[in-house]
């Protein structure tokens, strides 16, 4: 079988299977796993033989792809109150519950897992994914539930005062406690305001390009760059370029953040 390439909240490379015991990692990124299983890397660089015209293809194609990129390590899964977020980017997997029901996940769909979720996610032909994991912050009589779905399904939502389309990946209720959203940019549209936030951020450009202002100072992007912003530091975006700019961002939400 050949690999899948994934990253909580970067990019990793692991191989076709996730299985209850252990990740298999192989490939293109050099990745670190720490003693709860977490894995990182301090790289938004992949590398793959995707067809040009397909979506998302820059994220999989950057511009660098250095050789030195190409090492292996291991990591086991996430504790049992670790949740998880699964996006294809390209390729396709296939996610079976403990149960053995399966549900095959395409470009642009992704899953929900909620913690202590047995699930196992497999590929045929390399396949690209983000992947949020994080510790969940319960909360008492409400219950995170499991989530199939596609970023086509969700509806567009009113942004009072701003131009760029929005679209939430999870339900808004308290049971959740992060969110991901898709925000679409066309050329030359930009945040009308200077943003700060209680929440921290994980972003991935997933296509176009544009400059991204953080604090003081200013970052010009393209598709395939990750960013990570702490809690109230300013933040804003324009988008350049001839064609749409669209982010996957991460927030956490519904938690007291103190």
């Amino acid at each position: 079988m050949k690999t899948c390439t994934a990253f909580p909240l970067l990019l990793i490379t692991f191989n076709v299977s996730i299985e209850r015991n252990s990740w298999d990692f192989s490939g293109l990124l050099k990745v670190a796993a720490s003693e709860e299983g977490f894995c990182s890397s301090p790289y938004s660089v992949v590398n793959s033989d995707t067809d040009s015209n397909t979506l998302y293809w820059k994220v999989t194609n950057p511009t660098l792809s250095p050789p030195y990129l190409r090492e292996k390590s291991r990591s086991g899964l996430p504790p049992f109150d670790v949740e998880r977020f699964i996006f294809v980017v390209q390729g396709a997997v296939t996610v079976t519950n403990a149960s053995g029901a399966s549900d095959k996940l395409i470009v642009d769909s992704y899953a929900y897992l909620p913690p202590s979720f047995q699930h196992s996610v497999n590929c045929d032909a390399s396949a690209t994914l983000v992947v949020f994991e994080r510790r969940y912050a319960s909360l008492e009589n409400y219950v995170a539930e499991p989530i199939i779905s596609s970023t086509e399904k969700q509806p567009l939502l009113e942004t009072p005062g701003e131009v760029f389309q929005l679209r939430k990946l999870l339900p808004t209720s308290l049971a959740y406690d992060f969110n991901i959203h898709i925000m679409d940019f066309q050329p030359g549209e930009f945040l009308n305001v200077k943003e700060f936030h209680y929440n921290q951020h994980g972003l991935l450009l997933l296509e176009g390009q544009g400059i991204y202002r953080l604090g003081d100072n200013w970052y010009p992007i393209q598709a395939g760059d990750v960013i990570w912003m702490a809690p109230f530091v300013p933040q804003w975006y324009a988008a350049l370029g001839k064609t749409r700019s669209r982010y996957l961002l991460y927030k956490d939400v519904n938690r007291n953040p103190v």
